[in-house]
């Protein structure tokens, strides 16, 4: 998270609270996405089990998608630091 979003957000608390982990075995802990990506990433799952897309149109489209939401990430953190500077 950007320094932007953790001034707004307030105390690290606060940050932990809103982030959801689980612990998978072997794997140690493990950052849930938002439910809204969730979703996104299960309706892609429904369409792909039930032939309604080819899986590697699927494996295109969620790689699109993860790659799209770390640009919009860099991003966010890029104005927070521009913001944070002046």
């Amino acid at each position: 998270m950007s320094a932007l979003t953790r001034e707004l957000s307030g105390t690290e608390e606060t940050l932990r609270a809103f982030t959801h982990r689980v612990e998978i075995p072997w794997l140690g802990m493990v950052a849930v996405p938002p439910p809204d990506k969730l979703a996104y990433y299960a309706g892609i799952g429904v369409l792909t089990a039930l032939q309604v897309i080819e899986w590697p149109l699927a494996l295109v489209i969620t790689a699109g998608h993860l790659l799209a939401d770390q640009h919009l990430s860099g991003l966010a953190k890029g104005v927070g630091e521009a913001l944070e500077s002046a």
